[in-house]
């Protein structure tokens, strides 16, 4: 087997980068590429660099893009923050749940620009159960999100998915969700688009899930943002 070669290495957001104190634990790091950028973000802090690893801006606090917006997303900085880079659009997406000031919220932030240290469009969803581990994924007809939902912050009863209206965040204007809680089950992760070809028209989105210690299941997102009825969810298959 042959391995892909390193390009490049630099120091992320850690103990290492100025202006950055670990204070939580996990991290939950993860991060995305752009031609131009490289955004990271580990728990509730973010970091902007360019691809050669220089520290464009930040380390900021996550909740400052909610600056200005109002409620538990501008006062709460919880964590648990995921980045995409919406290659389609060339946009960026940033979300982190906060569940201290109003229970439950998920706060998403679309950019504006391909640039993520310009101007964001800024969403909350307010949902019954604390929305843990909150996961993005790309899809051209919505964001599709997995969750594992704790009655109370403390009960786990069992995953959920969403979709989020795609083209009417990246346009700035109030966007809809549409959410399947499955009830009892283990966490689910939606499939995300690499590259630029697109599926075919009207393809779901998957969703994968552990079924065995030796078998996958998934499921069929199809949502329909014009007639919401008409929406489905299918499966589980093995």
């Amino acid at each position: 087997p042959v391995s892909a070669p390193t390009n490049n290495s630099f120091e992320g957001i850690g103990s290492g980068l100025a202006g950055y104190s670990v204070f939580s634990a996990p991290p939950d790091p993860n991060g995305a590429v752009s031609p131009l950028y490289y955004v990271e973000i580990v728990n509730s802090s973010y970091a902007v660099f360019n691809r050669s690893g220089g520290l464009l801006s930040g380390p900021f606090n996550s909740n400052t893009l909610f600056t200005g917006f109002g409620g538990g997303c501008q006062v709460d900085n919880d964590g648990d923050g995921t980045v995409i880079y919406d290659q389609l659009a060339d946009r960026w997406l940033i979300s982190q749940f906060a569940v201290t000031t109003t229970h439950y919220l998920n706060c998403v932030a679309v950019s504006t620009t391909n640039d993520p240290r310009g101007t964001w469009a800024r969403y909350s969803y307010l949902y019954t159960n604390m929305p843990d581990y909150p996961k993005f994924a790309m899809w051209p007809d919505a964001y599709y999100m997995s969750a594992n939902m704790f009655a109370g912050g403390t009960t786990f009863v069992g995953p959920m998915a969403c979709a989020y209206d795609r083209a009417r965040m990246l346009s700035g204007l109030v966007a809809n969700q549409q959410c399947i809680a499955l009830g009892p089950g283990g966490a689910l992760l939606p499939s995300s688009l690499d590259g630029t070809r697109p599926p075919p028209t009207g393809s779901p989105d998957y969703y994968v899930g552990l079924a065995t210690s030796t078998t996958l299941d998934y499921w069929k997102f199809h949502v329909d943002w014009t007639s919401p009825s008409n929406s489905t969810f299918v499966g589980p298959a093995t």
